[in-house]
């Protein structure tokens, strides 16, 4: 608790009016790979507290559809749309159908995580679960030129998910923010551009 209150991007967010220091692991992101830009449509996984969706609204002005989903309340976010509930739900799936004009969609964003159980191999492997539910997601909803960001944490399942993500997308890079924690495995993944049906192996 010390740690978090102390944690200078805590700080930050606080003087700067964002929800989370999650917020400045995407601004990093953005600001190196340009995810976000006006009129896109863009769906936020997991996306309780806001912070990642309150970038995504902040970095596209107001053009474009900015859609939160997570199984958690979110305190409403101005121009951020926010459907509760389980995302692979067919209700969950037509509202964000609806509100984004049957359009597909441009960026997936994921910064899923399990509840933490604190038994190391069960944790992982909910967490690679969740990974591959956030994939099969994007593979259905996106753009043939749209884009996956998606949280991992380095252990047994990363490279399986490293060699999946590269059957689906063209590009696949690494990421690691300056407000990831240094002592934290996690990375960041963004899989560019999807490849053909028959081009996946």
């Amino acid at each position: 608790m010390r740690e978090h209150i102390n944690d200078p991007f805590v700080q930050r967010a606080k003087r700067e009016g964002y929800r989370s220091r999650a917020s400045y692991k995407l601004l990093e992101i953005d600001a190196r790979d340009r995810l976000l830009k006006p009129g896109m449509t863009v769906v936020d996984l997991g996306c309780t507290p806001g912070g990642w969706s309150q970038v995504a609204r902040q970095r596209m002005g107001k053009q474009g559809t900015v859609v939160g989903i997570d199984l958690l309340p979110m305190l409403p976010l101005e121009g951020v749309s926010f459907l509760m509930g389980d995302f692979r739900d067919e209700a969950v799936n037509a509202q964000l159908r609806k509100l984004s004009g049957n359009r597909q969609v441009d960026l997936v964003l994921s910064d899923l995580a399990p509840n933490i159980s604190g038994v190391a191999l069960y944790d992982q492997a909910r967490a690679a679960e969740l990974w591959e539910l956030a994939l099969e997601f994007s593979e259905l909803v996106l753009a043939p030129h749209g884009k996956f960001l998606v949280k991992v944490f380095h252990g047994a399942d990363f490279e399986i998910y490293v060699r999946h993500m590269r059957e689906v997308f063209k590009r696949v890079v690494t990421r690691k923010p300056a407000a990831s924690r240094d002592r934290s495995s996690e990375v960041y993944l963004l899989g560019e551009g999807l490849k053909e049906v028959e081009q996946r192996v």
